[in-house]
């Protein structure tokens, strides 16, 4: 019976547990039956123990009133909590009609995680989805790109066919719109409507012949995509496109370039012909260099021959698909690096064919999952291509942390590497791997020294000898693997092992496996006659243990009896009889069968003389042909390298036959329709004389003429380091590219390209030369291909004489030493101040001339300009506690940077706070993230007591906030760590331009490359004061040709230090009369979006201040 004096101790007790619920339910069973005696007492849901672990009735409801409130702050949080449930897997689908009613809200972040949350279970909630389709239609037209984009791929998700017409007509509206992420989003929903209705075929093959002619990177992954899953046999869409997607290839998404890479392989097969025809199915023999014994017979058949076959030309467009595919060995996505490797091995010479391997050998320390699908596209390779990974044998050797597949398949790579000269190398790892305690390794290591043995006939007998020592380990299943093996390899030269079998049929005692006992009998049997005394003994033993045997066992003691009986009959006829008569009523039907069979033979009716008797001897005893020891990934090459089918070696659903290369190839005019071959420029007539550096090299426009023409492949924007050659040939294929930007420049102009990387300079050229494209991105790849496609038509626009030489300046031809490292003409203009950058003791620093002039732009050009603001106040980098007395300031001094334009320049402040002299202060190791460089300051000798020295330091910091870590050591054995971030404002330099040109550039960079925000100072800021905070905030250049106080949108202009990524900032301020508490809003257009949002937040806190 309930007590209610238990109430007072239960409450607490809930309260104690987290369960307030608990008690509220009590409470209420108590005042509705009375407070004391005969009334029933009614219990609350959660009354018993097993109610805190059941469902709640009421799940959710918080978020669903949240979602109903009239306050976006509130919806927003539901939002975020909803979809931080749909992260981490839990089930939030009864949130659906909740959630579904907001897809119509205002507030632009609501409606983004509202169609986040309808793209996940749209498919499971068809008929409520349904309700909202005019809601998706009408969102098609939003003016935000990701509301269009999110509304289709909402659309695209409603597996219903009812709606499949009206999937395609915002298919066909969406491909057709002007921003590229919703044509991306087009792209992926054509699958989806394929899949749900085949019959809409032909008008989706006219969508994606759209989509495969855009000219935008972020389109064309998603539309070979959508062409591989809907028509991938309609090659004629490939012709016209094939060339665009070589050229711009390194400029697509990762995995896009994978999707482009496979279709291409695929269009190149069935195109071009084998490059490898001619050079038959192997490698040819070497042959000594003065061997004529074979020249009368070749020169026989030369004239019939020569008139059959051809010389080979390869295809320039063939040429150009393994060009274009070559930079992305540098990728640092294991798939493209595969895909191009697979390209290589299919359609390359096989003379290129080895481009890859250093490639693939890098991606060996990647995860062992990457590991695993390397490792068997080596091993297929190996098994045609020894030469390719001969020298980094040592790459393959088995690492103790390597799990159990990882270490098989380095054993087959190992083995199939195994040569004459190598082989003594790779037989001492496998003695090592021997002693290792995992048992299918160690099985799979003594069948990698058989087969070793077997392709190496000159140490056969050497790895006989240690396997026969391995009869002796006292692991088991080593001894029967090494049995299994020896048996493989004696029946190859039976009579000159006679030993070997004498002391294996000793063993058949004690080896316990099947396999290996069956292997031990299979030989005693097939060489009885060589050991006729043991014979028959082990078919005696082995007769007493017939019936405890396995079947395997039990099949060869039966043949060991026939071939004793036939051989030796005197000996052994009675026991063959009594082991025939055991298998006679085995339980296993195949021993019972063979046993039948076998006694008419041995023991014919007729007798001894009969037919089968006579032939009895001669199917028993007949030769049988040796074991080929071969690789198991032999037969893999009928499947595509890379494939799904060729790593589990069995055909995959949906697999794709690669297509055999054709007798003749087809016309390769189908291809001349869109874009022409890349050609190099042609040489003009007469050039400008240019001053040129002291370390100028005066023959690279010869080396320019006779580098590779494919520029596309010095743009990838990815130093490999691993050998020098790869650099000289990315600056080389460079050299075109940066040469048609030098022609086309104005050279009296103090442009924008000076003071450039290199890997950025053309990029920016082509960028400024035409602002149809719209793309101010700083990667060379782009630029490159972009160059060579524009090619006529920048060449048809350039001016008929060549611009006058820039005068030498006056004072003869010494110069200082700034005229040593940079050309005059690619110091930026000063605005005005005059600027010293510090340097080393500044002698080296440019100064500007006092009275020069500010810049100006000119319409549609971007020029670098002079630093407006040049923040005077140190930082300290090292507190004189840490360093030892040595205290480090660092100010950033907003100039360009002697040693490179894309580093920033930071001037130290070097101070001895000791009474001690300080030697030798220099840079020690440093730990840079991947990309940053850092150029170390001058080591400084001496440093007196209370002295102080500058020096400067230049940092790429690779347009990221991520800091560069190193080390200054003192007297060469303090060492004091040192970390340096650089605010993003900082790693920017000024650049001006019209107000027209940042007008149209600003709306080229509008939905997710802008950032905007507003805050509130204290008072209402001047035009001028927010200029000032800005400019110090910001390494920008204000473009507001208004200055007066009554401006009240100001604008900003920027470029990142190492791509060159054009920055845009537009401040708004508000009414004069509006008095205090009035709202700023800043906006940030950058086409790198973390970029933009980092300077927003810096710009927001500045502003407050």
């Amino acid at each position: 019976m309930w007590d209610p004096k238990m109430l007072p101790r239960i409450a607490p007790m809930a309260t104690s547990v987290g369960a307030a619920g608990f008690g509220a339910d009590v409470r209420s069973g108590m005042a509705a039956g009375g407070g004391g005696g005969g009334g029933d007492i009614e219990y609350g849901n959660e009354a018993t123990p097993a109610g805190f672990f059941s469902a709640d009735f009421k799940r959710h409801d918080d978020l669903k009133q949240m979602l109903d409130s009239s306050k976006d702050n509130l919806k927003l949080e539901a939002m975020k909590r909803i979809i931080g449930m749909v992260a981490k897997g839990r089930d939030a689908s009864d949130l659906f009609p909740a959630v579904v009613k907001n897809v119509v809200s205002k507030n632009i972040e609501v409606k983004k995680l509202v169609y986040t949350y309808l793209v996940r279970y749209a498919e499971e909630k068809q008929d409520l989805a349904l309700l909202s389709i005019s809601t998706f239609q009408r969102a098609l037209k939003d003016p935000n790109q990701l509301i269009r984009a999110n509304a289709l791929r909402v659309l695209s998700s409603i597996r219903v066919p009812v709606i499949v017409p009206i999937m395609m007509l915002a298919i066909n509206d969406s491909v057709v719109d002007m921003s590229p992420y919703v044509r991306k989003t087009a792209a992926h929903a054509i699958p989806k409507l394929y899949s749900l209705d085949p019959d809409q075929k032909e008008e989706l093959v006219t969508v994606i012949e759209k989509l495969l002619a855009d000219r935008t990177t972020l389109v064309v992954g998603s539309a070979v995509m959508a062409f591989e899953e809907v028509c991938p046999e309609r090659i004629d869409l490939v012709h016209k496109n094939f060339r665009k997607l070589c050229n711009v290839l390194v400029d697509i998404e990762e995995w896009g370039q994978v999707i482009i890479i496979n279709m291409l392989t695929h269009y190149a097969r069935t195109q071009f012909i084998d490059p490898n025809l001619q050079d038959g199915p192997g490698d040819q023999p070497e042959r000594p260099f003065y061997d004529d014994s074979e020249s009368e017979s070749e020169s026989e058949g030369s004239d019939a021959e020569g008139q059959k076959r051809k010389p080979y030309v390869m295809d320039q467009d063939h040429a150009l698909l393994l060009r274009s595919t070559k930079p992305l060995l540098q990728s640092r996505n294991a798939a493209v690096v595969m895909g191009v490797a697979q390209l290589y091995h299919h359609l390359a010479p096989r003379s290129e064919v080895s481009l890859v391997t250093k490639a693939m050998i890098r991606l060996l320390r990647s995860h062992r999952e990457v590991q695993s699908v390397v490792l068997t596209c080596i091993a297929s390779m190996t098994t045609q291509r020894k030469g390719m990974f001969d020298p980094y044998l040592k790459s393959f050797f088995v690492r103790s942390c390597d799990s159990s597949h990882i270490k098989i398949l380095k054993l087959e790579i190992l083995t199939n590497l195994a040569t004459e000269s190598s082989i003594s190398i790779v037989l001492r790892e496998f003695q090592t791997y021997i002693a290792s305690h995992d048992k299918t390794f160690v099985a799979a290591t003594i069948q990698a020294i058989g087969r070793c043995a077997s392709n190496i006939a000159d140490v056969t007998d050497t790895c006989l000898q240690g396997l026969v020592a391995l009869l002796s380990n006292r692991d088991e299943s080593v001894v029967a693997e090494s049995v299994v093996v020896i048996k493989k390899l004696l029946q190859t030269q039976p009579g000159e092992h006679k030993e070997i079998i004498r002391h294996m049929a000793r063993l058949v005692d004690h080896i316990k496996i099947p396999m290996a006992r069956a292997s031990i009998l299979w030989l005693i049997g097939e060489y009885c006659d060589r050991i006729p005394r043991i014979a028959p003994d082990v078919l005696r033993k082995m007769a007493k243990t017939f019936i405890n045997e396995e079947d395997i066992v039990k099949l060869q003691i039966v043949n060991l009896a026939s071939k004793l009986c036939l051989t030796n009959p005197e000996q052994t006829e009675l026991l063959a009889q009594y082991v025939y008569s055991l298998a006679r009523y085995d339980p296993s039907y195949d021993l019972r069968d063979r046993v039948r069979l076998m006694r008419h033979l041995v023991f014919p009716a007729d007798g001894p003389n009969s037919r089968l008797g006579k032939y009895a001897r001669r199917i028993f005893m007949a030769t049988k042909p040796a074991p080929r020891l071969e690789s198991s990934f032999k037969d893999r090459d009928q499947f595509q390298l890379g494939s799904l089918s060729h790593y589990i070696n069995a055909r995959a659903t949906g697999y794709r036959e690669l297509a055999s290369f054709p007798a003749e190839a087809p016309d390769p005019t189908v291809r001349n329709s869109v874009v022409p071959l890349p050609e190099r420029p042609p040489e003009p007539a007469l050039q400008p004389t240019r001053q040129r550096g002291f370390y100028s090299d005066s023959s690279s426009e010869d080396e320019s003429e006779d580098s590779d023409s494919d520029s596309s492949s010095s743009g990838s924007g990815e130093s490999s380091g691993e050998s020098s050659s790869g650099e000289s040939s990315s600056s080389e294929d460079a050299a075109p590219a940066r040469n048609k930007a030098r022609a086309r420049a104005p050279p009296p102009t103090r442009g924008v390209s000076a003071l450039r990387p290199p890997q950025a300079s053309s990029s920016d050229s082509d960028e400024e030369d035409s602002d149809e494209e719209g793309s101010t991105s700083g990667s060379g790849s782009g630029s490159d291909s972009g160059s060579e496609s524009d090619g006529s038509a920048s060449s048809a626009a350039a001016p008929a004489a060549p611009p006058p030489a820039a005068p030498a300046p006056a004072g003869g031809g010494g110069g200082n030493s700034v005229d040593l490292l940079l050309e005059l003409d690619s110091v930026p203009a000063p605005l005005g101040t005059e600027l010293l950058t510090p340097s080393l003791g500044g002698l080296l620093s440019p100064v500007a001339a006092s009275g020069a002039a500010p810049a100006t732009a000119k319409a549609d050009t971007i020029e670098l300009v002079s630093a407006q603001f040049v923040p005077s106040e140190y930082r300290e980098l090292v507190n004189p506690i840490t360093g030892s007395g040595l205290q480090v300031r660092y100010r950033y001094t907003r100039a360009p940077h002697l040693y490179s334009a894309a580093m920033t320049s930071v001037e130290l402040s070097f101070t001895n706070t000791t009474q001690q002299e300080m030697t030798d202060i220099h840079v020690g190791q440093k730990t840079l993230t991947a990309g940053l460089t850092l150029h170390e300051f001058a080591p400084v000798s001496l440093l007196a007591p209370g002295g102080t020295v500058g020096s400067t330091l230049g940092v790429d910091f690779r347009d990221s906030t991520h800091a560069a870590r190193f080390d200054i050591v003192t007297g060469g054995s303090r060492t004091v760590p040192v970390s340096l971030a650089a605010p993003m404002g900082e790693i920017l330099r000024p650049v001006t331009m019209s107000d027209d040109l940042f007008q149209r550039r600003r709306a080229q960079l509008r939905g997710m490359n802008e950032a905007g925000g507003s805050v509130t100072p204290a008072c209402c800021p001047t035009p001028s004061d927010v200029r000032k905070l800005v400019l110090a905030a910001v390494n920008v250049a204000a473009l507001s040709s208004d200055t007066g106080d009554n401006e009240r949108q100001l604008r900003f202009a920027g470029q990142t230090m190492s791509s060159g990524t054009l920055v845009l900032i537009t401040v708004g301020l508000p009414a004069a009369d509006a008095g205090d508490g009035a709202a700023v809003t800043v906006t940030v257009n950058c086409e790198k979006m973390v970029v933009g949002n980092m300077l927003l937040k810096e710009l927001k806190t500045q502003l407050l201040r």
